[in-house]
């Protein structure tokens, strides 16, 4: 009956703050901001919802608003249930102890554990509070606040409840199929493999919808034959997928549409378009093989990273001055 309780003063809170909307918020005014040392003493007395961020990351920013509302519905009275943040600039020590790898990072600690479950979804105030109320144990009694979508081996099943809540913000790659369809069903097992590939990263998802069941959502995305493969980014179509279905194409095709570089190394190689490249782009796999001559002066990026844009162009300018040295690389790598 605790938990009951606990769901349901959730969905209240949640209606209420929805009514609210519009209504400016102090930054941080409600969130908890630990350290390593409070993090230790707080996380496992009590439920945690935790956002590790970088002040310079522009997901974050965006997330920082609607973080603050969850802590103000949260954080107040006795709900078994904290939100806080951690800074990963200042606190790297614990942010590498709770394997954060990309900001921002959200991971759910229970009462009396320690190891967090991470979030995956759209960071949208209600799919967040739902997320909460299915780990505290309670049930959600909102018809129309459904469960966000569970990956498995990264691939997400999307249906006519969960589509249009989970494209809304963020880098989508979809496959429209129907059960019958003999081209999606030799497809089936590239997909996993390609969904599997980007499990790990929260800046794609990777997902299918079943035409047959959910033929709303098809239709408005003009889908007319099976197996449609679509790029969708914060909600709107972007790209249809048209290469090979292969797993390196389809692969590349992802790092591609997100700026990333899928090739091995080519010291001092030309672009698509003919004209000498001056940076070497380098991945995990080619990185050792990429500095294992002369002196490297390497740039770790995210694609999202503002102060990384901003750099490019001087990046790109320095690369050009060193490029008829063969002892020296000028190179990026997205890690």
């Amino acid at each position: 009956m605790a938990n009951l309780g606990v769901s349901k003063r959730w969905v209240l809170l949640l209606l209420f703050v929805q009514s609210q909307t519009g209504h400016g918020h102090d930054e941080d005014a409600h969130t908890l901001r630990y350290t390593h040392d409070t993090f230790s003493a707080q996380v496992g007395k009590r439920n945690h919802f935790v956002m590790f961020y970088a002040p310079w990351c522009g997901h974050c920013q965006r997330l920082g608003p609607t973080w603050e509302q969850l802590a103000e519905i949260s954080n107040e009275g006795d709900n078994d249930i904290r939100i806080a943040k951690v800074d990963c600039t200042i606190e790297s020590v614990l942010c590498s102890e709770q394997d954060v790898t990309g900001y921002p990072t959200l991971k759910f600690y229970k009462a009396g554990e320690t190891k967090g479950v991470k979030f995956r979804g759209t960071r949208d105030l209600p799919t967040l509070t739902s997320f909460i109320v299915d780990h505290v144990g309670g049930s959600s009694t909102v018809e129309d606040v459904p469960s966000p979508p569970e990956a498995v081996n990264g691939l997400l099943e999307l249906t006519e409840d969960t589509f249009e809540k989970h494209v809304s913000s963020g880098h989508h790659f979809v496959k429209f199929y129907a059960p019958w369809c003999g081209h999606c069903q030799k497809l089936a097992p590239t997909w996993d493999d390609v969904a599997n590939s980007f499990r790990n990263d929260d800046v794609v998802s990777i997902s299918k919808i079943d035409c047959t069941q959910h033929r709303s959502i098809c239709g408005q995305f003009d889908i007319k034959g099976y197996p449609t493969l679509l790029w969708i980014e914060d909600g709107k179509k972007i790209d249809k997928y048209t290469g090979q279905r292969t797993h390196e194409e389809l692969k590349a095709y992802v790092l591609m549409m997100l700026g990333k570089n899928a090739d091995e190394p080519s010291r001092k190689s030309s672009s698509t378009d003919g004209l000498p490249h001056a940076i070497l782009s380098l991945t995990a796999d080619s990185f050792k093989q990429g500095i294992e001559k002369g002196l490297s002066f390497v740039k770790f990026f995210a694609p999202w990273c503002g102060h990384c844009k901003r750099l490019a162009p001087t990046w790109e300018e320095l690369g050009k001055k060193f490029f008829g040295n063969d002892n020296v690389n000028i190179v990026k790598s997205s890690r």
